[in-house]
Order: structure tokens, then C-alpha cells, then sequence
């Protein structure tokens, strides 16, 4: 189906949806953007989870035409728990469930900011299992991950920015009792599963980037695939 619009309560909004080639029924699995926004390489992971039989739908959360600002905006929500970006998201799950293929499971997987906010989904937003990639722990994890759905992470020990972060998480959902598979990569830094194309990341940032070792890491990156593959083959294809 490629880039296309949901029309949601109040705005239409772009998706760009891969269909998988293998015959129904299918899992969807909503795909949440970093802070860069709609990118190719966030079209590449939708299209690697097609590939695998997951109906793929990657929203474009930004509302407005400027990036900084659209992102604040989805960062307000995510501290709220609550507007717009939940309600983007939600058209989006519900779309999914809605296709004539779908089996009625739907996951999330999400990366850096949308890693964050696929964190955020774990109860009480029909989601039955998400898959976090160097995504920002919740304020109060252990609040927030009472009740949560089953949980694939994966962290680059590299990655300064989120220093702990595996840890804690693994730590939390254990003592909680959530189905979870998180893990860290020695080698990795922030962005490792992001092969960025050019245009993805303003050339500036990018080269930052590459000056602090963040960025693509192929072995760490086919790993931390291969775990989020088995992890939704049980929660999404086989509970199904």
C-alpha cells in the first residue's frame, strides 16, 4: 500500500503501511517513529516486519510542519500518558484490527523516542506485546508496567544517554512478573538498528553522529531482529 492517510477524528493523518506477501491471517504491528520523524529507514523496518507476515503500519505523528516543535509536542504527551499522539495511535491500532486480514493481535515496536512511547502502550491501549528500541524508561516504571503486556528491549551499552536503562527495565518487568526479553549490546550505541538513509537525518546531526559512535550496528542489529521475531511469533502469531 506504500505512504497513504488515515482519516482520524480530527485530522487526516499519513501512514505508510506494509502489506505482507504471505496469505492471512496476519498480526499488525503499529511502527512509532524517532524524533526524526517519517523517514526511509523507519519505511525499511515497516517493510522488514511485512516481510515477516506482520501487517505494518507507521504513523506520522508530527501534526505540524516543523520537526522541533512537533516533537516537543509528542514528548508533552508522552509525559502527560494522554492527547493527541495516544489518540493518533490509537486510530492507527484500530485501523489495524479493523483489516479483513488481521488476526486481532496487534503489537507496537518503537525506536528512540517512539521506543519511549511504545512503553507507554504497554496497558490499557489494546496492545498485546511491544518491542522497545533504546526507548526512554517511564518516569515511575514500576507504576506504569504494573499491568503491562509482554516486552522485547534492546540497548546499546554504549549509549550514554540511557545509561541503566536495560537494566532497570529487566529489573521491573521481572519483579512485576511481564513475559519480557531484554537486552543489551555490548558494542552498540544509541540508533544501532537505524541504517539511516540520506534526507533521513539533517546532515549536521548525522555527521555528530558518526563523530559519537551512534548509529548502525549490523550484528547487534540482526540480533536484536531475530529476538523481536521470536518474541512476536509467541505473543502475536501463536496467541493468536
Amino acid at each position: 500500500m506504500g505512504d497513504t492517510t488515515l482519516q482520524t477524528a480530527v485530522r487526516e493523518m499519513p501512514v505508510y503501511v506494509a502489506m505482507p506477501t504471505r496469505p492471512p491471517p496476519w498480526p499488525g504491528v503499529v511502527v512509532l517513529h524517532d524524533a526524526f520523524g517519517m523517514s526511509e529507514v523507519l519505511r525499511r523496518h515497516a517493510d522488514w516486519l511485512a516481510g515477516e507476515g506482520y501487517l505494518a503500519a507507521a504513523p506520522n505523528l508530527y501534526r505540524s510542519g516543523r520537526r522541533l516543535s512537533a516533537a516537543r509536542a509528542v514528548f508533552r504527551d508522552a509525559a502527560a500518558g494522554s492527547g493527541p499522539t495516544f489518540d493518533d495511535v490509537e486510530a492507527t491500532r484500530t485501523w489495524l484490527a479493523s483489516q479483513p486480514g488481521c488476526n486481532g493481535k496487534i503489537g507496537a515496536v518503537g525506536f528512540c523516542m517512539g521506543g519511549g512511547l511504545a512503553l507507554l502502550l504497554t496497558s490499557g491501549h489494546g496492545i498485546s506485546a511491544v518491542a522497545v528500541n533504546y526507548g526512554r524508561l517511564p518516569k515511575d516504571p514500576e507504576a506504569t508496567l504494573a499491568a503491562a503486556c509482554p516486552v522485547v528491549a534492546s540497548y546499546g551499552a554504549k549509549d550514554r544517554s540511557l545509561h541503566g536503562a536495560a537494566a532497570r527495565l529487566a529489573e521491573v518487568l521481572a519483579k512485576k512478573g511481564v513475559p519480557h526479553d531484554v537486552k543489551e549490546y555490548p558494542g552498540a550505541n544509541h540508533c544501532f538498528l537505524d541504517d539511516f538513509a540520506p534526507g533521513d537525518v539533517p546532515r549536521p546531526v548525522l555527521a555528530l553522529m558518526k563523530l559519537m559512535g551512534v548509529g548502525y550496528r549490523r550484528e547487534a542489529a540482526e540480533d536484536a531482529r531475530r529476538r523481536i521475531l521470536a518474541f512476536f511469533e509467541t505473543h502475536l502469531k501463536a496467541a493468536a
